[in-house]
């Protein structure tokens, strides 16, 4: 079970703005403190593991912070239609788009995902596979009059 990730940041302001264009809207509650930004979801009575933390801070070196090649950190969403909000807000709050929203031949027919940078170069996915959700091969719905 992941416990929590943690990205480092050189522009805490920079990436509070980008995080808490999405993360809030999934649950998340944002905690801040000299250590930088930490982001919760809340663990409900009787919940009998908690979700991982996710965590925005300085380098503990001291040096720049860089992201990881070929690393990668998804927060689910409950619909399509949150995919794309969110991936539009991220955008908007500094984010650089690294795929827009929609299905991808590589993935279940369900699998529904976008993929943004954070403003320090971290490679986020915003997805949704929810099987009420249509799928990538479902037919078009029929036009209302």
């Amino acid at each position: 079970m992941i416990a929590y990730v943690t990205v480092g940041a050189d522009d805490l302001a920079r990436a509070k703005r980008f995080y808490t264009a999405f993360l809030p809207a999934l649950g998340y509650a944002l905690t801040e403190g000299p250590e930088g930004l930490s982001f919760v979801l809340p663990k409900a009575a009787g919940q009998p593991v908690a979700f991982p933390d996710f965590y925005v801070k300085p380098t503990f070196d001291g040096a720049p912070a860089s992201a990881g090649n070929g690393s990668m950190i998804a927060f689910e969403a409950p619909t399509q239609a949150q995919v794309r909000v969110l991936h539009a807000a991220a955008l908007a709050a500094g984010g650089s788009d690294e795929g827009q929203p929609g299905f991808r031949a590589t993935y279940g027919p369900r699998f529904y995902v976008s993929y943004l940078r954070d403003p320090q170069g971290n490679k986020i996915a915003l997805f949704c596979d929810n099987p009420a959700e249509p799928g990538r091969d479902d037919p078009p719905p029929a036009p209302t009059r």
